[in-house]
């Protein structure tokens, strides 16, 4: 994505959509739990060793997604905020969500399952920061150009971090980033009950094996 070809626009991107979007691949991601199911067998030293760094991935996913809501929290597409997180990566929640969405795969046991859910994020999240782009490009003008030009797009950079001396953050915000993570939590227990439920004979076989 170059700054260049984008187009400013006069309104911003609605974020309910993204949201209910996300919501419903979750949904649809533990629908897919009772067809198929991993290589590696629940218990295994490879099982348990996917779960354990998933689960750190879905941990770091929620309190990254907290931290940069702290300093966009209430002023997201109103205000350049360039500090904190965001003196890193143009867009730390879609990069946290990003990992949150691999750590699921891997909690799941699959290295292609966090590989898919990882790349199909990275892809979803890629469009809405283009219009978003577009959107802060038309409000911010050459203050936005000056911060794309030192801040990565996707990968944060921690060497170029920078930090202000006083911080203001929404609670509402906070509040409502707290409970959109408890769906990346959730899908823990509900793969640990679809496997439980699958060793015990209460679920019919899966269609499909993937690693």
């Amino acid at each position: 994505m170059t700054y260049a070809s984008l187009k400013p626009v006069s309104h911003a991107f609605v974020q309910r959509k993204r949201l209910i979007f996300v919501r419903v691949a979750a949904v649809l991601a533990v629908l897919l739990l009772f067809l198929t199911k991993p290589a590696l067998s629940e218990g295994s030293n490879g099982h348990e060793m996917l779960e354990f760094f998933g689960f750190c991935l879905v941990l770091a996913c929620v309190a990254g997604r907290l931290w940069s809501i702290l300093y966009v929290g209430g002023k997201k597409n109103e205000e350049l905020v360039s500090s904190g997180p965001f003196s890193m990566s143009q867009n730390p929640l879609y990069f946290f969500s990003t990992v949150g969405a691999v750590g699921i795969g891997l909690l799941y046991g699959s290295v292609l399952a966090a590989l898919a859910l990882g790349l199909a994020s990275f892809l979803i999240f890629r469009v809405t920061a283009r219009k978003e782009a577009a959107y802060l490009l038309g409000k911010f003008g050459p203050a936005y150009l000056a911060y794309t030009k030192r801040t990565p797009r996707f990968w944060p950079n921690p060497l170029i971090y920078s930090d202000g001396d006083q911080m203001e953050f929404s609670t509402r915000a906070l509040k409502r980033t707290f409970f959109d993570g408890l769906y990346f939590l959730a899908i823990f227990p509900a793969i640990e009950l679809v496997e439980y439920f699958r060793e015990a004979g209460l679920l019919f076989p899966a269609f499909v094996t993937i690693y």
